[in-house]
């Protein structure tokens, strides 16, 4: 008996939960109704190989072309995802020139390089430079569309020009896996109101890219970027005060150039690497190389450069070194005049960048 009274139990319970999906169905015959899921971004680590192609737009405008090292012509971020690069970071200017080597990068056409190199499964980094052209240690020009603006309006500015170049990416399909709010930024950006010598003014800029671009997508992650990666003074200076001033931010960006310093880098590699082990002990910060690049003249150099580099910060512990990116190895010296590039005159990559594979 009682075995028949539980299967007689167990066959209600049925009865009684299909009746209730039938009538819910009934009342939506089309199913369950379901919210489009937000595009999201990456949350299990995969170290960032990466490169800048900002130049690339316009190389390729001007009828250059790239090469394999068998002489196939390929697309540049194909060759360069050939070598392991999985991460491409583009700068974003406000309104920009047409001039070929310090105009385009507008915010149209991030967002169409930022769609081309997802294509190809490439992880995505937008730089926000908050100017019409370079921004950078030595210049910090506000565009001349904010120029008379009150500092009122330029934190509105930063807000709004962030929050929209990242909901066009949105709308296009791309969700950055990091934003750079400012561009190499040890005196500040926006001069003369967001000049480092009046920190709380930099830090409500700061604090206004990162509310736009967390209003997008918290997942995101907001990196603050200096140079000279190997000068521990320097940075911890300005995060000290970062964070005296309530800065938010998650990643420590990293310039490193030894090319600039006059150096080789095994003179500095050391000061690099305790730098970065430094940043995330003292103030609980991820760390990423987001620039870095030597003389294409030298290319077994440069590629042990990168190897040093890569391992300095692959050993940041606990996987706080999140990786690092070559600026413009594209940018080809015959086209760009930049020295610390790593292509060849024919047209083909150089072997430095074996150093990502």
């Amino acid at each position: 008996m009682n075995k028949i009274f539980v299967q007689l139990r167990q066959i209600f319970i049925v009865l009684i939960t299909l009746t209730t999906f039938s009538c819910s169905n009934a009342q939506n015959p089309e199913g369950p109704k379901t919210t489009p899921a937000e595009p999201t971004v990456p949350t299990t680590f995969a170290f960032s190989k990466g490169a800048d192609v900002g130049w690339l737009p316009q190389m390729e405008a001007t009828g250059y072309k790239f090469y394999d090292t068998d002489g196939t012509k390929k697309d540049c971020l194909q060759l360069l995802k050939d070598r392991g690069i999985n991460t491409i970071r583009l700068r974003v200017w406000v309104n920009p020139s047409n001039d070929k080597a310090s105009g385009h990068c507008s915010p149209a056409e991030t967002v169409v390089m930022a769609v081309r190199a997802q294509k190809l499964g490439m992880r995505i980094m937008i730089d926000f430079h908050y100017s019409d052209t370079w921004a950078d240690p030595g210049k910090q020009t506000k565009p001349a569309a904010w120029a008379n603006h009150s500092f009122t309006e330029l934190l509105n500015d930063v807000y709004n020009h962030t929050y929209e170049v990242l909901n066009s990416l949105k709308a296009a399909g791309v969700t950055p896996e990091w934003v750079q709010v400012g561009n190499e930024i040890p005196d500040g950006m926006l001069w003369p109101e967001g000049k480092s010598a009046n920190f709380g003014q930099l830090a409500q800029l700061l604090n206004k890219g990162y509310d736009a671009t967390k209003a997008i997508n918290p997942a995101i992650k907001v990196i603050v970027h200096l140079d000279q990666g190997n000068d521990n003074r320097r940075f911890r200076w300005f995060f000290d005060n970062a964070k005296a001033n309530n800065v938010k931010y998650d990643v420590i960006g990293l310039s490193y150039y030894p090319y600039w310093l006059k150096s080789d880098y095994k003179a500095t590699i050391a000061d690099l690497a305790n730098n970065l082990n430094d940043m995330v002990s003292r103030y609980n910060k991820e760390v990423m190389v987001v620039e870095v690049g030597g003389d294409y003249t030298l290319a077994q150099n440069t590629k042990d450069m990168l190897v040093a580099v890569i391992n300095a910060v692959k050993n940041v512990p606990n996987n706080k070194g999140l990786g690092v990116i070559y600026w413009e190895p594209e940018g080809e010296k015959s086209w760009s005049g930049y020295q610390l590039n790593t292509w060849q005159s024919d047209g083909k990559p150089s072997p430095a960048l074996d150093a990502f594979k």
